[in-house]
């Protein structure tokens, strides 16, 4: 058995005296923290199951169904179906509440994207204009550096892999508890990679035969409620659950010059073009030392090593 307790540290509440303090936080200190009380609109009052159902009553949705908990993206253990707005509520708030996600009823999860899901990206104020007034979001970025807004519905017990995104964002809380597992870039080494998701699923228990690097990561936690927001910057990994059926808004944006981004992502999940580039590179790199003995082709990858660690100490 893991005992994660013993490497948990708790992500800070901030009660930040003017916007200037809590942007110079994103900018400087990297770190997640946790906002309260801030005045999101009349959605925090307004939208729980039976008000969503009547309000959006006329639009279909794309969403993920899994009989699984334990949502994995690598292995896909869930289907994708379209269903109108109105029965997904109906279904995901129907699920009832789990500790920690033992039931392995149906579970519902909504990502939600934009008008032509191949070209525009997610945005709240476009996708669902009834909802647009009544939610404000709170000033940690600048308005020209926006990027997407996108609603997280899901089934009480249902937790979504561990992943990282390459763009600052914020998650509100608005309706419902989820609990949030961070980790902070530097523990990459210890998560397993495959692409921008972790292999390591069951990170309360996880299998150290396995992954035996797991042990050693750091890991971060808080609990959100109705009314929260947490800042999670690009790049920390997080795996989110919700306790309960849960209602939230993820909002990104780019703290980084248009260039390093990918222009037709509309997802805004791909790694920054240089990333992309980078690996293209390796890839190539590794396919030329493939061709040698394995006495040299050790040596070199080595060698290769040493250059990009080399780097980093530069730096």
């Amino acid at each position: 058995m893991f005992d994660s307790d013993l490497m948990v540290n708790v992500v800070p509440v901030q009660s930040f005296s003017d916007e200037t303090l809590a942007k110079e936080w994103i900018k400087n200190k990297r770190e997640p923290f946790i906002l309260k009380n801030f005045d999101y609109g009349p959605c925090l009052q307004k939208w729980n199951a039976e008000y969503m159902m009547e309000k959006v009553n006329n639009k279909t949705v794309k969403i993920h169904v899994s009989s699984k908990s334990e949502m994995d993206f690598i292995n896909k253990n869930f289907l994708y179906r379209t269903l109108p707005f109105k029965e997904l509520i109906k279904r995901a708030s129907q699920n009832k509440q789990t500790d920690f996600f033992i039931d392995e009823n149906e579970k519902y999860y909504l990502r939600s994207l934009g008008a032509d899901d191949r070209k525009d990206v997610a945005d709240i104020q476009k996708d669902y204009p009834e909802l647009s007034n009544e939610i404000r979001y709170p000033p940690l970025f600048e308005l020209e550096n926006f990027f997407s807004s996108v609603f997280r519905i899901s089934s009480a017990g249902l937790r979504l892999w561990t992943h990282y995104d390459i763009m600052d964002n914020i998650l509100i809380q608005i309706n419902g508890k989820k609990r949030v597992v961070l980790f902070p870039p530097s523990d990459v080494d210890n998560l397993y990679m495959k692409g921008d998701k972790s292999q390591v699923l069951e990170i309360d228990n996880p299998d150290l035969s396995k992954y035996p690097l797991f042990a050693h990561a750091k890991k971060y936690e808080c609990i959100l409620e109705a009314g929260d927001v947490i800042f999670i910057p690009s790049l920390w990994l997080h795996n989110v659950i919700s306790v309960s059926f849960s209602i939230g808004v993820n909002v990104f944006w780019k703290h980084l010059d248009d260039e390093f981004y990918e222009k037709k992502d509309v997802y805004g999940n791909k790694d920054l073009v240089a990333a992309q580039k980078a690996f293209l590179f390796a890839d190539k790199a590794i396919n030329e030392l493939n061709r040698l003995p394995l006495h040299y082709k050790e040596f070199y990858i080595k060698r290769v090593i040493q250059k990009f660690q080399k780097n980093l100490d530069d730096e």
